[in-house]
């Protein structure tokens, strides 16, 4: 039986500690990234979308350095959005910068109402080396 082993990122331990759960937990060669969203180092939201989108995908990219991964393991994405035809493209800019050429993970995507004050969420599977 693979055993499961916690990941946190630097210096964020305290976050996922308080609400009591992991940044992400490696099963084998996977690894399961828990929803990132655009929080300033203060825990709260960043007001503009678009930095808030930005600082999602760089708290994910820091769970995934701490498993000793890169954006290139990712396989499965899912994002939540609570205006998700307002903020689409918005969201693309920043995820075509990120998956330039293929292959591309798959995707979906969730409208939402409600995430905690954030208007955006991403979680990833990776398959890590």
């Amino acid at each position: 039986m693979t055993k499961s082993e916690a990941i946190f990122p630097a210096r964020r331990q305290a976050l996922y500690d308080m609400h009591r759960y992991s940044a992400a937990i490696r099963s084998g060669d996977l690894l399961f990234i828990s929803g990132q969203v655009g929080a300033r180092e203060d825990g709260s939201p960043e007001p503009d979308f678009g930095k808030q989108v930005e600082l999602a995908f760089n708290n994910l990219q820091a769970v995934l350095e701490a498993a000793g991964g890169t954006f290139d393991d990712i396989i499965d994405v899912t994002t939540f959005h609570t205006d998700p035809e307002q903020q689409f493209d918005a969201v693309l800019a920043v995820k075509d910068k990120i998956f330039a050429q293929a292959p591309y993970p798959n995707w979906t995507a969730v409208g939402v109402n409600w995430l905690a004050g954030f208007d955006f969420e991403i979680k990833v599977i990776a398959r890590l080396p």
